[in-house]
């Protein structure tokens, strides 16, 4: 029996080694490949920041990768922002009129095609004869986005024993002086992993902001993805690592928050 369950552990260390391989090792290779000082992206040359520099000199391309980082922080926020008014909602309003349909209309971004809602909302454009740019493709991920945050709060909140408030407005606080100073501080870790995820969804995001995009508003993936289509420059590996720099340094930052506030709760706890 024990002989049986070692060898379904190495099997399942086989298995998960060959899962991480196919997931990482084509990003790892990415990574080295970026250092490369040869022009051609198959072909090793030794070490190098050559471009790395290229891409810092290359206009359009940074003008690409400001339009991404811009909407990508105004889109979170606001989906940020709506989600977690939904979230409260949903956790708190248990039996309001509709709530069945709000919530399947909140989560319907979750499993639709990113291609009908890009179409739809190119469509809602037109028809409101709105010049595509910066706004249009901020509501549009705005819209795919914050769905994903309404899900993060709302798990959050329903793992919280209400008491908490209840005791909060048994001393004396109102429900909105309660929610401020009882569950906001419990459940900031989740909107700002909300935040982060909202942050990343639209960063990377092509179908949708291909379809509300216009002259002069091209994000930095519809820059990658046409540049591509003529062939795999040594500077996409360089701004794609970069991506994935900043990418882990929000991981670990959220990581380090969510930490500092369960340390701060835990010591407020005895209060």
């Amino acid at each position: 029996m024990a002989h049986t369950v070692n060898r379904l552990s190495r099997f399942n260390m086989t298995a998960l080694a060959l899962g991480l391989a196919l997931l990482y090792l084509p990003i790892v290779i990415l990574v080295i490949f970026s250092f490369n000082a040869s022009r051609l992206v198959n072909v090793w040359g030794g070490w190098s920041l050559r471009w790395y520099i290229e891409f810092f000199n290359d206009r359009a391309m940074l003008e690409a990768a400001w339009m991404s980082l811009r909407v990508a922080a105004v889109s979170a926020t606001f989906a940020t922002l709506l989600g977690t008014l939904a979230a409260i909602g949903l956790a708190r309003g248990e039996r309001f009129a509709g709530r069945a349909l709000f919530s399947g209309m909140l989560y319907s971004p979750l499993v639709m095609p990113e291609v009908i809602s890009g179409l739809s909302l190119l469509l809602l454009f037109v028809a409101l004869n709105a010049e595509r740019g910066f706004w249009t493709v901020t509501i549009a991920h705005t819209t795919l986005t914050m769905c994903f945050v309404t899900v993060v709060v709302q798990s959050r909140l329903a793992s919280l024993d209400r008491s908490l408030e209840e005791a909060a407005m048994d001393l004396g606080c109102n429900p909105v002086k309660a929610f401020l100073m009882v569950t906001l501080p419990l459940i900031i870790p989740a909107i700002v992993a909300g935040w982060m995820l909202a942050f990343t969804l639209s960063l990377d995001d092509v179908v949708i902001a291909s379809f509300t995009t216009g002259p002069g508003s091209a994000t930095l993936p519809i820059r990658i993805y046409s540049e591509v289509r003529l062939g795999v420059k040594p500077e996409i590996n360089a701004i794609c690592t970069l991506m994935i720099a900043l990418i882990a340094m929000l991981i670990v930052a959220a990581s380090f928050a969510s930490k500092l506030s369960s340390s701060q709760g835990e010591s407020a706890a005895p209060l």
